[in-house]
C-alpha cells in the first residue's frame, strides 16, 4: 500500500510540473501566433506583385492582351484576400485551442494539436483504456488527417496561344481571319485523379475553364448579321482592327498517359510528374457566354474604338475535342470545336486553336 502512495505521489508531483512548465509554454507560443498574424499581409501582397509583375511582363511582351491580363491580376487578387483570410483564421482558430486548453493540455505542437492528457477515474476501468492505479494516461497526439495515399492533385490551368476557324471546302491558307492576329486564351481548374491503385501512368483529368477565341479579320472586312446569317463585309473606313472574340465556360475531360516517380516513406505513398512527359487526349462541353466585336479605326483623324456586344449568330452550346503533349507543367495544346461558330450558317465554319498549356501546381 505504501509503494503504490508512493507511485501515485511521484506521478501527481511530476504531471504538476509538467502543467505548469506547459502554461508558460501556451503563452510564448500565443505571443509568437500574434506575430505571426502581423506577417500574414505582408508576405501575400509581396507575393501578389511578383505575380502582377510576371502577367504585366506578358503583357508587354504580346503574349496576352489588356482584357486577359486585367482577368489574370483580378484572379490573382482574389486568390491572395483568400490566402490572408484564411491564414489569419486558421492562427485565430489555433490560439483559441491553445488559451481554452492551456489548463489541461501538457504539450501543444506547432499546429495546436494536443497532446498527452490525463484523466484521474477512481474505481473505473473500461475495456481498452490503460490506467495506472486508476490514473488514465494518453499519450497519443492528435495529428493532422496525412493521407498515405493521396490519389488526386489539382492544378491552375492556363493556355494561350494562335487562333482560326477550319472552313467547309476551304483550305486554312485561304482562312479570311489572320493568323497571326486571331489568339485564344484559357484560364481554368483541373483535378489530376489516378485511375488504377497501384499505378500512375493513366490519370483521369477533369475541371473547369474559361476559354476566349478570337478571330480578326483580313483585308478591312468586319462582321455583320443579314437574315440570320453572319458574314465578312467590306468597312467603310480603313480598320485598323477588327475582331471578334467568344468567351466560353467549358468542363475539360481528359484521360493523361505517362511516367511518374514514386516517393514511399512510413507515412507516405505520392507520385510526381515534374519534369516527365505527359500526354493527354479528351474533350469538353460547355456554353458561350457572350460575343463581342471590337473595332479600331480612324476618322477625320481622330481614333475611335467601337465594342459591339452582339449575339453574332454563335453557338450556345460549345463542345468539342483537345490534346496536349509536352513535359513536366509545359504542353503542346490543341484543342478543335465540333459545334460551328455561326448558326444555320450556310458554311460552316469550327473554330481550331494551337498554343502552349501551362499546368501551375
Amino acid at each position: 500500500m505504501k509503494i503504490t502512495i508512493l507511485y501515485i505521489a511521484i506521478l501527481y508531483f511530476g504531471l504538476l510540473a509538467q502543467s505548469v512548465l506547459g502554461q508558460e509554454d501556451y503563452k510564448s507560443k500565443v505571443v509568437t501566433l500574434n506575430q505571426l498574424k502581423s506577417e500574414i499581409p505582408i508576405q501575400e501582397k509581396h507575393a501578389l506583385k511578383v505575380e502582377i509583375a510576371s502577367i504585366m511582363k506578358q503583357l508587354d511582351a504580346k503574349e496576352i492582351t489588356e482584357v486577359e491580363a486585367q482577368v489574370l491580376k483580378e484572379a490573382a487578387a482574389k486568390k491572395r484576400a483568400l490566402n490572408i483570410e484564411n491564414r489569419l483564421s486558421i492562427i485565430d482558430h489555433e490560439i483559441a485551442l491553445l488559451e481554452r486548453n492551456g489548463g489541461q493540455v501538457l504539450a501543444l505542437d506547432s499546429l495546436g494539436t494536443s497532446g498527452s492528457m490525463v484523466e484521474i477515474n477512481w474505481g473505473s476501468k473500461d475495456e481498452g483504456e490503460d490506467r495506472l492505479f486508476g490514473i488514465n494516461i494518453d499519450t497519443d497526439k492528435k495529428k493532422l488527417d496525412l493521407k498515405y495515399d493521396r490519389r488526386t492533385y489539382s492544378d491552375f490551368v492556363i493556355a494561350v496561344g494562335l487562333n482560326n476557324a477550319i472552313i467547309e471546302d476551304q483550305s486554312l491558307e485561304d482562312s479570311p481571319y489572320k493568323i497571326g492576329g486571331s489568339r485564344f486564351f484559357e484560364m481554368g481548374w483541373q483535378w489530376r485523379t489516378r485511375v488504377f491503385k497501384n499505378s500512375n501512368f493513366m490519370r483521369f483529368n477533369y475541371g473547369f475553364s474559361f476559354q476566349f477565341n478570337g478571330l480578326k479579320a483580313k483585308n478591312n472586312q468586319y462582321f455583320v448579321v443579314n437574315d440570320g446569317q453572319t458574314t465578312l463585309e467590306d468597312f467603310q473606313y480603313e480598320l485598323d482592327k477588327a475582331k471578334l472574340r467568344m468567351d466560353n465556360l467549358v468542363f475539360p475531360i481528359h484521360f493523361e498517359f505517362g511516367p511518374s516517380k514514386l516517393t514511399k516513406t512510413d507515412k507516405t505513398i505520392r507520385y510526381d510528374v515534374y519534369k516527365k512527359f505527359r500526354f493527354g487526349i479528351g474533350g469538353y462541353g460547355g456554353f458561350n457566354l457572350g460575343t463581342r466585336q471590337k473595332l479600331k479605326y480612324e476618322v477625320d483623324g481622330e481614333n475611335v474604338k467601337d465594342k459591339l456586344k452582339r449575339d453574332y449568330n454563335t453557338s450556345n452550346l460549345i463542345y468539342g475535342l483537345s490534346a496536349y503533349a509536352g513535359f513536366g507543367n509545359t504542353q503542346l495544346y490543341v484543342k478543335y470545336d465540333l459545334n460551328p461558330i455561326f448558326k444555320d450558317a450556310l458554311v460552316d465554319q469550327h473554330n481550331i486553336s494551337l498554343g502552349l498549356r501551362f499546368d501551375l501546381d
